[in-house]
């Protein structure tokens, strides 16, 4: 029964140390590394992840056209693919704490008629 207070201060620790942004845990990416950007940077570096992703996500389809294509993906392009989308992740977190304008939040203000 000694344990449930050592469980709980355990998950409190792992709690507290957590990113602030949507608490995400990423392998790659730095949780904080956008935290002093402004909305303009923060734009420009999802633009460069996205354009990174997508590079790699077509060699990634590529590569599994060929014989061993599987074991490329893995050894050459899983890691930096995880990489990039772990990176756009915290980007996009961060934008939303900054409340940043992006495609997916812009607004009109022209009504239909």
């Amino acid at each position: 029964m000694r344990t449930t207070p050592l469980v709980a201060i355990t998950s409190l620790t792992v709690t507290a140390c957590t990113s602030t942004v949507e608490n995400s845990v990423t392998l790659f990416a730095d949780p904080g590394r956008y935290e002093f950007q402004n909305c303009e940077n923060l734009a420009q570096a999802r633009q460069t992840w996205k354009a990174r992703a997508q590079e790699l996500t077509e060699l990634m389809n590529r590569a599994e056209q060929g014989t061993g294509g599987a074991v490329v993906n893995v050894i050459a392009y899983k890691g930096d693919y995880v990489a990039a989308r772990e990176e756009l992740k915290v980007i996009e977190g961060t934008m939303r704490v900054k409340k940043c304008s992006t495609p997916e939040n812009w607004s009109s203000t022209f009504a239909i008629r």
